[in-house]
């Protein structure tokens, strides 16, 4: 075995161990299953609780819920289970690298659905297309750093270098963890996430007064987490209890 078959090796054994689920206990009850299906539209990004032992460290450093993320594409063509439930999402996996999966490997998990607004047909046609295409992709497990930096579920990290500790390395191995796959997919369509804001000030030639305005740059998709998709202005949070018409009277108090 050469040293570079020796360290992917390597590699692989420590992600399966940070892929391994443990015990957790959700912070509310999780969505039925049954209930998402009927909420769900192509282009949404489903956010996760996650139960691996790498969630506990991306949690940390991200300060959020949120540890992993997914895109809902819809049935993905040739991709389903054995009792025939087709493949609906698709989302970067840290062994496994880019992969489609069932609705229902994260039954019974907490669940947040971020919904982009106003996508065209031909938009959505390209974002799906974008995720299916990557389908397959393999990370290189190489670089060891990369992984042994979560090993530690709370990393001594000052706060204000978080975001770059989860993004620094190789990249590769990052780029299963840090929602770049789903990122770069709304990069290729140029709708906004969490963009650097930059205020310019020019005179209206017209009116002859200042304008301001507001021009967007893309940052580098290595740097989103999973948080960023829920705290995005661009992106509207659906609530499936709320969507269903939520009525507080009929509320069973203890």
């Amino acid at each position: 075995m050469n040293l570079n078959a020796f360290l992917h090796a390597i590699g692989l054994a420590i992600a399966r161990y940070l892929t391994t689920e443990v015990e957790a206990h959700p912070l509310t009850a999780p969505e039925p299953i049954e209930r998402l299906r009927e909420l769900l539209r192509p282009g949404d990004v489903l956010l996760i609780e996650g139960r691996s032992r790498i969630s506990q460290p991306i949690k940390y450093l991200t300060q959020s819920t949120w540890s992993h993320a997914a895109l809902f594409i819809g049935p993905l063509a040739g991709c389903a289970e054995a009792d025939g439930e087709p493949h609906v999402l698709v989302e970067a996996d840290l062994a496994d690298g880019v992969r489609s999966s069932p609705l229902s490997r994260y039954r019974d998990y907490h669940i947040r659905i971020c919904r982009s607004v106003n996508l065209s047909d031909s938009d959505l046609h390209q974002l799906i297309a974008f995720a299916a295409e990557r389908v397959g992709a393999k990370y290189d497990l190489r670089n060891l750093f990369d992984l042994f930096r979560f090993l530690v579920p709370t990393p001594p990290v000052p706060s204000r270098w978080r975001r770059r500790f989860i993004a620094v390395g190789s990249g590769a191995p990052s780029r299963a963890i840090c929602s770049t796959l789903i990122a770069e997919a709304f990069h290729s369509i140029r709708y906004p996430i969490l963009p650097t804001i930059e205020l310019v000030t020019a005179s209206d030639p017209k009116t002859q007064r200042h304008v301001t305005r507001e021009i967007l740059h893309i940052r580098d998709s290595s740097l989103y987490t999973p948080r960023d998709f829920d705290l995005s202005p661009f992106f509207a949070v659906v609530k499936p209890e709320l969507m269903e018409g939520f009525d507080y009277h009929k509320v069973t108090w203890a």
